[in-house]
């Protein structure tokens, strides 16, 4: 049967599959549209159980806030190439699902991928293991935050590599909180303040200066004394209130926003990156 090029465009814009697969899908499907979007899906199932054990480690990070600032969503959409990663098509892939995200207040990974990819029957899940077979490459949703607060800022680090969330405890704050994100981004802290660190961070920092202090001459009995001292310094770097800000180093994160607004603090920030 002949199969018209409006047919084969009509198929290409709902998948996004190229001219001559779509063309293909509809001569099997003899030229039923449900039926070749079906055998589309099954390319692509087929390809990505074939690059399984390959490694997405290229992608895009993207954050991003609702119109009224109090919600914010970040993700990773993976790929294996950094040529694929900068393709319009992927790209848009990945914002698509971040709006979905952001418009059905999506609270975790799991639920995101089982929500409806918009414009379609297929959920997320299935809409990348289709565009799995589209582009050729293993594609993964791999991460996915998000932060609610009074007023929610992001920040997508040039290239779509890196990208940070920042929760602040009050609004009209959006360039402060820029800043404070692309400090996020830039600084990657461990957690707000020393309160938040993870006991077994603090552990294993404590190790480590024991190790250090004893490869430095010091007494095996004033090891964990010295390295417990030298907490302090660990968290002055690695916890967000207490590093020193990046525009003004003479100051801590702390200090910068009480000059702001003596009650302003941040209340929680998510940072997501490419490994």
């Amino acid at each position: 049967m002949k199969i018209t090029a409006a047919e084969v465009n009509k198929l290409r814009k709902q998948t996004g599959a190229g001219m001559m697969d779509c063309k293909k899908a509809l001569v099997e499907a003899e030229g039923d549209f449900d039926k070749a979007i079906d055998i589309l899906r099954k390319k692509g199932q087929k390809v990505a159980a074939k690059r399984s054990d390959r490694d997405a480690s290229e992608g895009v990070v993207l954050a991003k806030t609702n119109d009224a600032n109090d919600l914010g969503v970040i993700l990773v959409l993976n790929c294996e190439t950094d040529f694929v990663a900068k393709n319009d098509d992927f790209v848009k892939l990945a914002e698509t699902i971040l709006n979905k995200s952001l418009e059905e207040k999506a609270s975790s990974l799991e639920e995101l991928k089982g929500m409806n990819f918009p414009g379609s029957d297929m959920t997320i899940d299935e809409k990348i293991i289709e565009q799995t077979g589209v582009i050729g490459e293993k594609l993964d949703l791999s991460s996915f935050e998000k932060i609610e607060a009074d007023s929610v800022v992001a920040y997508i680090h040039p290239g779509n590599k890196l990208a940070s969330l920042v929760g602040l405890n009050k609004g009209n704050y959006n360039d402060l909180g820029r800043d404070i994100a692309m400090q996020v981004a830039a600084m990657a802290p461990v957690a707000l303040d020393q309160e938040g660190v993870p006991q077994k961070v603090i552990d294993n920092e404590i190790e480590v200066g024991k190790d250090q202090a004893i490869q430095e001459g010091k007494p095996a009995d004033l090891a964990e004394k010295i390295a417990k001292g030298r907490l302090n310094k660990f968290f002055q770097e690695n916890t967000l209130l207490n590093q020193a800000f990046i525009k003004d180093n003479k100051k801590s994160i702390k200090q910068h926003l009480k000059e702001s607004d003596k009650d302003l603090t941040v209340t929680e920030f998510k940072r997501l990156a490419l490994s």
